[in-house]
């Protein structure tokens, strides 16, 4: 079975070169309201362009991440009505894991976390199953990150909203106290990159899927070779990595900078304005969905490199001395990670090289900022 020619993200309607654009513009002109920023005991702390935005107190940090779901929801709602299975237990997953994975990459706790949800129509939450498996799983995914569920927002938005659809998101404000938690970002040559395990697609690259299924023969209920349909094997709930960061913590493991690789693929591992290579030995198993969509010929090994977390959901640097320790934070805290490789200095040079791949992804493939 093949596909009659790959498709890149671009091409299903998501072009990362304008949204990233507009984020710039953005970043731009949020620099421009600091200095009318005038709360006794709070200072904003200058970044722009990383996962999570960061207050800083007299004795800790306040991290803030507003995040939206993406269009994930939809083949859940595809595969409901074909199969009559439920995943939206796992879609309130996904909210959560969304938001506090950003705010974990600068070493923030979540303490509260709020869903925001839009639809066309109030008649979206007529569905009993669907409705009570939503909210189950968003306070699944608190209590997994050990946060609260404070709150949030449930809009309708008929004109907006496409019928029988919803918009999900939400946001979280974490604390990082004491100061010393705060992962500043200052990944050193010679450090080691850990990559942790993803449990599939997570969130990101949904809409490309999507347009993958529209070419298989059976759509979301095609086998990708291990059981499962695509659209199954899509709606797997996203690991939340928070514990793992909350454990590296704790044992003084020095976590020089951390990654949620979510939009941009391996691109990620290079959002550090830092002029360093990412050199990697050991990538890791993609895992079968994304095999299948290799193999199938829906996207080419780059594209997919660029695009999807390839099993690796998250990646931290740290010192060379202390692999072993993060290797063993995350496989206690049930997550497989291993050691994939190494960040080099190399005279000003900025990329990603996945050597065995032979893949390697310049600096001005990713502009974030």
């Amino acid at each position: 079975m093949t596909a009659n020619s790959p498709i890149d993200y671009a091409a299903s309607g998501v072009d990362y070169a304008w949204l990233d654009l507009f984020k710039r513009e953005c970043q731009r002109l949020a620099k421009g309201t600091v200095a009318g920023f005038d709360t006794p005991g709070l200072r904003d702390a200058g970044l722009r362009g990383e996962s999570a935005h960061i207050i800083e107190t007299a004795d800790s940090y306040i991290a803030h991440v507003e995040e939206g779901l993406g269009t994930k929801n939809l083949v859940a709602d595809a595969v409901y009505r074909e199969t009559g299975k439920n995943f939206y237990r796992e879609i309130g997953i996904d909210i959560v894991a969304t938001i506090v994975n950003d705010l974990a990459t600068c070493g923030a706790r979540p303490v509260a976390v709020a869903m925001h949800a839009a639809v066309a129509s109030s008649d979206w939450f007529r569905d009993a199953p669907r409705r009570d498996a939503l909210a189950a799983g968003f306070a699944e995914g608190c209590r997994l990150s050990g946060a609260i569920w404070g709150g949030g927002e449930t809009a309708a938005l008929s004109g907006i909203v496409k019928d029988d659809a919803a918009v999900l998101g939400g946001s979280s404000w974490g604390l990082i106290q004491p100061k010393g938690r705060r992962i500043q970002g200052n990944p050193q040559d010679g450090d080691a990159i850990i990559l942790l395990a993803s449990s599939g697609i997570h969130a990101n690259g949904i809409t490309l899927c999507r347009k993958m299924a529209e070419r298989l023969p059976q759509g979301y209920q095609t086998d990708i070779g291990d059981g499962r349909g695509f659209g199954e094997a899509l709606l797997a709930a996203t690991v939340i990595y928070v514990p793992f960061i909350n454990a590296c913590q704790d044992a003084g493991i020095d976590v020089r900078y951390a990654v949620n690789m979510t939009g941009h693929g391996w691109r990620k591992l290079m959002r550090l304005e830092d002029k360093l290579v990412y050199r990697i030995d050991q990538p890791g198993p993609a895992g079968r969905f994304f095999d299948f969509m290799v193999e199938t010929g829906l996207t080419t090994l780059e594209e997919a490199y660029g695009t999807f977390n390839m099993g690796a959901g998250f990646a931290v640097y740290v010192p060379e001395e202390q692999a072993s320790a993060a290797i063993n934070a995350a496989q206690a805290c049930g997550i497989p990670a291993w050691r994939g490789g190494t960040v080099v200095a190399e005279a000003g040079r900025k990329a990603v090289d996945i050597l065995p791949l032979g893949i390697s992804f310049a600096e001005d493939s990713l502009n974030l900022r």
